[in-house]
């Protein structure tokens, strides 16, 4: 019998060295304790009582009328839903002109405003949190829908900005340049020829502000009240504010949270690709 050749592709594969199975079981043991954490919520939203053994001694969906009621949750989401939509369109407005002057204009200083356009990007929003908090409360905005819609603003449109500059760049200038030809004004240009055009990416981004709004807790904590604040706030505050309150009752609201979370972030994926914004990140800081 004839020796059947390996192919040198896999001669030339490397072994798997100490190093690597360290990594992936440090991650594996992450992974497992970070699904345990989220079963254990889950489970508890539902148990009637939960002392002894694996599992609580009885299951109901009471909780979650009690957290309903009880936190108010109906006028959170609609502050949520509010503060939400509000950051969307202003950061689109704002946004997509912003990204085509950067895409297609070169002006003295363009590095330094994509810079400082990147900052709330690659800093913590606590960083800048506490001054922007501060100036809020001196305004007289903080603990409105407007203080909160303002603060939100601040990380919401360097996303705007990184997700559109590259449909820009993908655009061919001469299609402009043709459509001034035929007697288009800018105002014609920009809302007949490139809006249908970057729609792709408006939505992309679009849909990324919003998961970054719901999710955003430092900024809206720091400038929101009673009245003006969202899911992820009204979640903290039921969990460590003083009172007696049932812990599956603050269990149910955190799974209506982290579901919420998670059809966002499914639906924010089958649009964007989060390797693009890295990339975007790292071209504009190393210049």
């Amino acid at each position: 019998m004839t020796a059947v050749p390996v192919p040198s592709t896999f001669r030339r594969l490397p072994r798997r060295g100490l190093t690597g199975w360290i990594v992936w079981g440090c991650v594996a043991f992450f992974l497992v304790n970070l699904f345990a954490l989220i079963l254990s919520v889950v489970v508890n939203s539902f148990g009637t009582a939960w002392f002894t053994g694996w599992l609580p001694q009885g299951f109901t969906t009471a909780w979650y009328s009690e957290a309903w009621s009880e936190f108010a949750l109906g006028e959170v989401l609609q502050v949520t839903l509010s503060v939400t939509l509000a950051v969307v369109a202003l950061s689109l407005l704002l946004g997509v002109p912003a990204a085509y002057a950067l895409a297609r204009r070169d002006f003295p200083g363009k590095r330094l405003v994509m810079l400082l356009l990147l900052l709330p990007v690659v800093l913590p929003p606590i960083t800048y949190g506490i001054p922007l908090a501060t100036v809020l409360y001196k305004v007289h905005l903080a603990g409105t829908m407007t203080g909160v819609v303002a603060a939100n603003l601040v990380p919401a449109l360097p996303f705007v900005v990184l997700v559109m500059t590259p449909f820009v760049e993908q655009i061919d200038a001469n299609v402009e340049s043709a459509a001034r030809m035929c007697g288009a004004k800018t105002r014609q240009v920009f809302s007949r020829v490139l809006v249908p055009l970057l729609l792709p990416g408006i939505l992309a981004a679009g849909i990324l502000v919003l998961v970054r709004t719901v999710a955003m807790f430092e900024l809206t904590f720091l400038v929101a009240d009673a009245d003006s604040q969202t899911l992820i706030v009204a979640l903290y505050s039921a969990a460590f504010t003083p009172g007696i309150r049932a812990a599956q009752a603050i269990d149910a609201m955190a799974v209506i949270y982290m579901s919420l979370s998670a059809l966002l972030l499914v639906i924010a994926l089958m649009f964007v690709n989060p390797t693009q914004i890295v990339a975007q990140v790292r071209e504009q800081t190393s210049e």
